[in-house]
């Protein structure tokens, strides 16, 4: 086979333990996984009674240009049609940016500790891939516009960023998309978007007639809590949406994915009960970490990176032992730390016994 050079640097993704392997392995009967930043509360209401009876043609392709769920999306982000895309979750329209964007002649920018698809998909297209170290959780975006040259393609910005769940300010990263040629690609992946509570921070899609060279990408995977489903969009100028669609295969959401979709959107009120309450989670976390004297990341997502008395990895599989799933950060670039996904209250007091168990052999 005359496979890309490239794969052979390239791992598969490796995805954290399963609930059935790890009740398997340490016997135990309940087990919490707070490893993959999925929403604790579930799904809206509304969710739910619609999967018990769906009414769609199962035999049928859906929409390929999936027309109600755009509408929808449309009206409430104040754009056109035109201006959305939708995919089988972001990582899709990641990998869509990238086909589309990225050869062998171009190179692409991206932070670093972030989310491991900007690179991935980079890699596979044979693009160099130019990585800019974060400086205490947040982007150096004066670096990355250092590194802009004439063969910068895209450029990847995760606002609040994954793993550290830093938010870059609005007049900061307003400033940066000033200084950004409009002949490079600015890609701003939000996908926990609705889970910020910082007042001062201005939703960029009302930016979009200013900078023709964004992109926004967003998710129902996360707040919304319809991971399993894979629907995840992008905003974005009409001209970048008709070139991605190019690329985009035809059929690359389902029926019920879409129904689904449609609605969660509608049930505004479950993402404010979402929002409000992992805020009241996460402030726990702060006021844990402060108690024990132990960094952590100022998030505005529905997660924490935060420091461990030990090696992550021996951490997180102590952690695991007791029944919480949690990423090690050596996995994610950041040693010494590991990422929790904010649960639930009664999850969180059982996550925080668990973690103190760490600090008794702490030296």
């Amino acid at each position: 086979m005359n496979w890309k050079p490239a794969l052979a640097t390239m791992n598969p993704y490796k995805p954290g333990r399963s609930i059935e392997d790890v009740q398997k392995e340490f016997d135990l009967s309940e087990i919490v996984k707070l490893a993959s930043n999925e929403n604790p509360y579930g799904c809206a209401p509304s969710v739910r009674k619609i999967l018990d009876n769906p009414g769609i043609q199962i035999e049928m392709y859906p929409e390929t240009s999936s027309p109600p769920l755009r509408a929808k999306l449309a009206k409430k982000l104040g754009v056109d049609e035109s201006n959305v895309i939708l995919g089988n979750g972001s990582d899709d329209i990641i990998t869509i940016i990238c086909r589309a964007l990225l050869n062998r002649e171009s190179n692409t920018l991206m932070p670093t500790p972030s989310f491991p698809q900007y690179a991935h998909n980079a890699k596979i297209e044979g693009a160099e891939v130019r990585e800019i170290p974060l400086v205490d959780g947040q982007h150096d975006l004066d670096r990355f516009l250092q590194e802009i040259d004439s063969s910068t393609a895209v450029i990847w910005i995760c606002s609040p960023n994954n793993p550290t769940g830093d938010l870059i300010p609005s007049e900061r990263l307003k400033k940066f998309l000033d200084a950004v040629p409009r002949t490079v690609l600015t890609v701003l992946d939000e996908a926990y978007f609705e889970y910020i509570t910082e007042e001062s921070y201005e939703d960029p899609i009302q930016w979009l007639s200013e900078y023709p060279n964004l992109m926004i990408l967003r998710t129902f995977s996360k707040a919304y809590g319809l991971a399993s489903f894979r629907i995840g969009y992008g905003i974005a100028s009409t001209e970048i949406i008709t070139e991605l669609n190019k690329v985009r295969n035809p059929f690359n959401t389902s029926s019920l994915a879409l129904l689904v979709a449609e609605h969660a959107l509608a049930d505004q009120a479950f993402i404010d009960e979402c929002r409000l309450e992992n805020e009241k989670q996460r402030k726990r976390f702060v006021q844990f970490a402060k108690k024990h004297n132990l960094h952590i990341h100022p998030s505005e997502a529905n997660f924490v990176l935060i420091e461990v008395p030990m090696d992550a990895t021996e951490a997180a599989d102590k952690l695991l032992q007791q029944g919480f799933i949690v990423r090690s950060g050596n996995l994610l670039g950041t040693p010494k730390r590991v990422r929790v996904t904010i649960g639930s209250e009664e999850q969180n007091n059982g996550f925080f016994k668990a973690f103190e168990t760490l600090l008794t052999n702490r030296g």
